[in-house]
């Protein structure tokens, strides 16, 4: 069953955000997330605690969110966040861009004691652009406006072409905000994918027997594993398992341990500012 939930349906097309969709596929990224990311995907704050540019890790903060300098150059964009979400408790607004892009499984606020409520609202996506969480694949269109169960394993896929860009309000409490304004009604059920089951031959082609996972360049064969998983009817911690099971066939004990720190680092447990090295 999905967990997370379509809240409201934004009337995204009376804003006109097209030259603002330019400014953010030209804005640099300073790749604070690669580790977990997959092809080219990046995160770009428009509000935060601070209103500086470089503060660019997530982290809960008790003060108001603050604009950046990339923030006051989309005011569309932070009108549709003002004109339809309560401010109070708001505080982090970030744009995701993802082309040709996956996100390894992970849980997100495993730093906190507390999670917050994440939402995100696709500005600009295709119907390739895939959410998953546990062992559902699901879609989010333009405009619906999603509470994300971030602490549950979930994933994301994006095809090549033109990059998704999806806004994320991160708000401080785990309840999310008391209303949505202006909200339009839903015109389409909410969309899961289907996946087939896969077969053992798939599993061992996915596998290998040895020789799959370069110890030597653990980072680059991740990616294939959480393909896999959008593909084939799966749990998203599932892909952990199976990366840890071709690790294990190297019969490199270096690479084994690294499979089980990426599983630890992304599903079970990390702290406050604590980067994975690949």
């Amino acid at each position: 069953m999905l967990r997370s939930q379509r809240l409201a349906v934004l009337p995204i097309d009376a804003y006109d955000l097209d030259s603002e969709f330019s400014t953010l596929d030209g804005h640099e990224y300073g790749g604070e997330y690669d580790a977990l990311t997959f092809g080219s995907w990046s995160a770009h704050v428009l509000a935060n605690g601070s209103g500086a540019g470089s503060d660019t890790s997530f982290r809960p903060h008790g003060g108001r969110m603050v604009l950046t300098e990339l923030g006051r150059k989309l005011p569309g964009i932070m009108s549709l966040v003002t004109e339809h979400f309560p401010l109070d408790g708001l505080q982090w607004v970030r744009v995701f861009r993802a082309c040709d892009a996956i996100i390894a499984p992970h849980v997100d606020f495993l730093e906190w004691a507390e999670p917050g409520t994440r939402l995100q609202i696709p500005l600009r996506t295709s119907e390739d652009s895939l959410h998953s969480e546990n062992d559902v694949v699901y879609h989010l269109r333009r405009g619906e406006v999603w509470k994300i169960h971030t602490t549950e394993p979930h994933s994301t896929r994006s095809p090549a072409g033109t990059a998704r860009l999806s806004l994320c309000l991160d708000f401080a409490d785990g309840h999310g905000p008391a209303g949505i304004r202006g909200a339009v009604p839903a015109a389409e059920p909410v969309r899961i994918a289907e996946r087939p089951e896969a077969t053992a031959a798939e599993l061992e082609e996915l596998l290998g027997t040895g020789g799959r996972v370069d110890p030597a360049d653990m980072r680059s064969g991740f990616r294939r594993f959480a393909d896999f998983h959008f593909a084939r009817r799966s749990h998203a911690a599932a892909v952990h398992d199976w990366y840890e099971e071709a690790a294990r066939r190297t019969g490199d004990a270096g690479a084994l341990a690294k499979a089980r720190a990426f599983r630890t680092y992304c599903i079970e447990k990390r702290a406050d500012g604590e980067a994975f090295l690949w």
